[in-house]
């Protein structure tokens, strides 16, 4: 085990050597207290999950899936040069100077848009290093120490996305979607763009109120709820 990290208050660490995301899923089954993060610091990979405990119905509650999205890029932002690029996929993924580094994924309690479930859990998982010093074989992949960002502390990155998200999680509860709508927007792949998003295709226009992707198809535009994006937990 690595030396504990510090998180801002309402935040609280513990390591594993296991899965980020199956640890907090344990800890929040059995009542952990909101604002939980497993993380794991491995050599290659780094992994984190961040517990919630929403107070609104789970369409709503999704947001904190682009939410901690923004606070990573906000994070790495302060921490990396600044020439590295970071951009959020809608359906989690990360891309870090244009290629895949990464994703975030989302799990909840209960499936059922309109209830509020007891738990929602974000986890990160973010590549360190290349599986191998041939990147030419995965041209669209990529680790964050193969994108200059050699100097960046694991450590205090996983600090730094706690404190960022915290403060879009603060901001949000005051101000609603508008600011990490406005946000999101910028910092968003692939709008405007060609899509294929499970088995619809389509001209990726935006999103909803709540985040669900508005793909066009022909005159037809169709909704994709963020919950589609749920996770079966274990």
């Amino acid at each position: 085990m690595s030396e504990p990290l510090t998180f801002p208050p309402l935040m609280s660490g513990q390591e594993t050597t296991g899965s980020a995301m199956d640890h907090a899923q344990m800890r929040a089954i059995t009542g952990c207290d909101a604002g939980l993060i497993a993380y794991n610091l491995g050599a290659h990979e780094i992994q984190a999950a961040l517990v919630f405990a929403p107070e609104v119905p789970l369409r709503q509650a999704m947001t904190m899936l682009p939410l901690c999205g923004i606070g990573f890029q906000n994070a790495l932002g302060a921490l990396a040069p600044p020439e590295v690029a970071v951009h959020l996929q809608w359906d989690g993924g990360l891309r870090v100077n244009g290629a895949k580094c990464g994703r975030f994924q989302v799990t909840a309690s209960d499936h059922d848009p309109t209830q509020v479930p007891d738990w929602l859990i974000v986890g990160l998982t973010l590549p360190l290093l290349p599986p191998s010093d041939d990147t030419g074989h995965q041209p669209d992949e990529t680790a964050l120490m193969a994108e200059g960002c050699a100097d960046v502390s694991p450590p205090a990155l996983i600090e730094a996305w706690a404190r960022h998200t915290l403060n879009w999680i603060t901001r949000w509860e005051a101000e609603g979607n508008r600011a990490l709508h406005a946000d999101w927007r910028g910092l968003a792949h692939g709008m405007g763009q060609d899509h294929t998003q499970g088995d619809q295709s389509g001209t990726f226009l935006g999103v909803d109120e709540d985040f669900g992707m508005l793909l066009r198809q022909g005159d037809d535009t169709r909704l994709i709820p963020l919950t589609t994006l749920l996770e079966d937990t274990p």
